[in-house]
């Protein structure tokens, strides 16, 4: 069985290689912009400056075929399989990123900590839900 993505936008980053990226977007990733496709505009008009959202990436650079990695590329650290670690590199190479939007522009919406180079497809957002929502 197989199930499609479409994607909904685009990452655009100053961050153009998997090298230069952060590990975590906490640490020291650039603000991005997130660029969506028109067809969203309905589904993105509740955003608000100041949000937390969770962004759902498509890792288009990973390799497919990793399923076990020395966590943050360090071979120091013992062998782990990829679903007990944030590794890029998976079977499904969803990306998950916990970002603050930081402002609005028209279907563009800058964010804050997100580690994902420039070209990465966005498949979905969604709210951080907190105890009022």
């Amino acid at each position: 069985m197989t199930y499609e993505i479409h994607p909904i936008g685009v990452v655009e980053s100053p961050l153009t290689d998997r090298a230069s990226a952060p590990k975590q977007g906490v640490e020291g990733a650039p603000s991005t912009w997130l660029t969506f496709d028109p067809a969203m505009a309905e589904g993105i008009r509740d955003l608000t400056v100041g949000d937390e959202v969770l962004v759902l990436t498509w890792l288009h650079l990973a390799d497919r075929s990793v399923v076990a990695v020395h966590p943050r590329d360090d071979p120091r650290n013992p062998l782990t399989g990829v679903f007990s670690t944030r590794s890029a590199d998976r079977p499904n190479p969803v990306g998950l990123h916990r970002v603050r939007v930081l402002a609005i522009d028209g279907l563009r919406v800058r964010v804050a900590d997100l580690e994902a180079v420039d070209g990465t497809p966005i498949v979905d957002v969604k709210p951080v839900l907190d105890a009022t929502r």
